[in-house]
């Protein structure tokens, strides 16, 4: 059997695809950083080795998945090249894969891991499922029905991927180190809408997306009543949201989801219009929604006393947004503390000013220092002009998380996609501490 051996294992997308292919009966292992990621918990369930970095990992019977973070000039790269293995890229090898099963790409600026995670629990309730998500979770049926893949549109790397069906969140300017604006953006999901088979199925309440062109039909979701799937009636409380779906003015069904914040409603009416175009029952989907359980580092939860700790990857404005009016929802009567890590200097940079302005919606804010990236290390940017954009914002380093215990009955929001989890772990131990004193 030819080993796959996946450089740059611990990747968010190279995780899951590296589950998937060993849960299908294939011999995998994979090389990494020693650092610690949270991507290699489910790998190390499984068994799958874990090898540091080395050329010697590499022989001519393997075929090597390579990570997108990762140039050709990669030791292990320019040794599989001098051997003969075979070498072919995450993307085009998840590419590859899709065509065997009715595959569905959920891609978009913003919602695109909470998306995919409810899509593939809701289908997984009629028929098999496959799943690649994005926090680190991948799993393979052999006897799949149906591939569920969160797409990714940072250097355009969904234009891999002909789904049959593609599901689109939203269009909104990220990656600024990568995208030269909106306008490149929209050009690259333009891209994107010409190689799917079957259907797109796209938030109409997003601007952008209603002036896509596509070969297939394009079938509409959201609040307005323009939408070909619309929200109605919506009743919010602190267990959940319960809405009505009309479907072209005519009502279909109502639905309760265990989750908070306009956004939820969106993602529950992506996946209603799919199940609907596969004809699967309401009553099926309700079961699936009732019983859903979210995501990683999605708003993720901890209590500890009277604190409630949040663990959530919004690194965006937007998404920032939709994280606070979550808690709200959620929590109405407590204090809301915002402790935000940014990601990349090249973002930061790009939405100083609408970072200080969402930021400045929670009661109190704390900053961490900036995390770079693999691609950039480090900016003239520093935290301190963020900081002076939002008043009476605090600066934090992990070693002054004690001063997070002036609030004593707050939601602690944690957000950021690098390594902010390690301010909330450090303010889960010194919480423990005090438990035990």
């Amino acid at each position: 059997m030819t080993v796959l051996h996946f450089t740059g294992i611990k990747g968010s997308g190279m995780s899951p695809l590296a589950q998937i292919m060993h849960d299908m009966g294939n011999e995998v292992q994979g090389s990494d950083i020693a650092k610690y990621f949270f991507t290699e918990e489910r790998l190390r369930d499984r068994g799958i080795s874990i090898l540091p970095f080395n050329p010697e990992n590499i022989n001519a019977n393997m075929t090597i998945v390579a990570g997108n973070a990762f140039n050709d000039d990669h030791p292990e790269l320019v040794r599989a090249r001098e051997v003969g293995a075979t070498i072919i890229r995450y993307h085009e090898f998840l590419g590859d894969l899709m065509k065997q099963y009715v595959s569905v790409a959920i891609t978009g600026a913003h919602g695109k891991t909470s998306t995919t995670g409810l899509m593939a629990h809701v289908l997984n309730g009629y028929k098999p499922v496959s799943y690649l998500i994005g926090d680190g979770t991948g799993y393979g049926a052999e006897d799949s029905h149906f591939f569920v893949v969160e797409a990714c549109e940072y250097r355009r790397h969904f234009l891999a991927y002909h789904p049959d069906y593609a599901i689109m969140t939203n269009i909104d300017f990220d990656h600024p180190d990568y995208f030269a604006g909106i306008d490149d953006v929209f050009k690259a999901f333009e891209e994107m809408a010409q190689q799917v088979k079957k259907c797109i199925i796209a938030c109409g309440d997003d601007e952008h997306l209603q002036q896509l062109q596509s070969p297939v039909p394009m079938v509409y979701y959201g609040f307005g009543e323009e939408n070909d799937f619309q929200a109605r009636n919506v009743i919010k409380t602190t267990e959940g949201t319960t809405f009505d779906v009309v479907i072209r003015n005519e009502f279909f069904h109502t639905f309760t989801i265990p989750m908070f914040g306009d956004h939820t409603i969106l993602n529950a009416l992506a996946v209603i219009s799919l199940c609907h175009y596969e004809n699967i029952p309401a009553a099926t989907i309700q079961q699936q929604f009732s019983g859903y359980q979210g995501v990683k580092r999605r708003f993720s939860q901890t209590d500890i006393g009277d604190r409630i700790l949040i663990d959530d990857y919004a690194h965006h404005p937007t998404e920032i947004r939709a994280t606070l009016q979550s808690a709200r929802q959620k929590f109405p009567d407590r204090e809301v503390i915002a402790i935000f890590q940014p990601h990349t200097f090249t973002r930061t940079q790009t939405f100083l000013q609408e970072f200080a302005d969402c930021l400045s919606e929670a009661d109190q804010v704390y900053l961490c220092d900036i995390f770079g990236s693999a691609r950039e290390e480090a900016g003239t940017l520093t935290i301190s002009d963020l900081e002076e954009k939002i008043p009476d914002c605090r600066l934090i380093q992990v070693e002054d998380v004690a001063n997070l215990t002036d609030h004593k009955n707050g939601v602690f929001l944690f957000m950021g996609a690098g390594d902010v989890t390690k301010f909330k772990e450090a303010f889960e131990n010194l919480l423990a501490t005090e438990e035990t004193v």
